[in-house]
């Protein structure tokens, strides 16, 4: 199974947020941390705010940040929300579907697939070796380097 880039973003837009629970950030801030395109992470952070993930705030001082606690939000929850489906193969155009009983299978492994995800919230997520925030620049760009091109 592989997940979108849409979803890809959304998610290190939340994991980059909730390494930063007491601030702003800007969709600049996030392009620039993970080296990505800015317009495509507009109209992420666009969706995950009218999903109820990030609040936005406009204005001078304005900015992104969490809607809710890191705790109370799941990767599980968000994949679901930021995927269109699930199908891993077309099986309702397949002449042999209704006897293979692949569809059953496929549809048991996204549901065990989905189950491990909806264990995991965002707070979960950086409990690591090393400190995910000295991954990011932090105060000016340049200063550490960036993340990874897959989340």
């Amino acid at each position: 199974m592989r997940l979108t880039r849409y979803t890809d973003y959304a998610l290190r837009v939340v994991i980059y947020l909730a390494a930063r629970p007491d601030g702003l950030s800007s969709v600049a801030d996030i392009s620039e941390a993970y080296g990505i395109s800015r317009n495509h992470l507009t109209k992420v952070v666009h969706e995950l705010g009218k999903a109820g993930y990030v609040t936005t705030l406009r204005g001078r001082s304005g900015g992104i940040r969490l809607a809710r606690p890191a705790s109370q939000i799941f990767v599980g929850e968000l994949v679901r929300t930021t995927e269109d489906g699930f199908d891993l193969a077309d099986c309702n155009r397949c002449i042999i579907q209704p006897a293979c009983g692949m569809s059953g299978v496929l549809a048991e492994a996204v549901t065990a697939f989905l189950a491990v995800l909806d264990r995991y919230s965002f707070a979960d997520l950086p409990k690591r070796e090393i400190d995910i925030l000295s991954l990011f620049p932090l105060a000016e760009p340049g200063n550490a380097p960036r993340v990874a091109a897959r989340a």
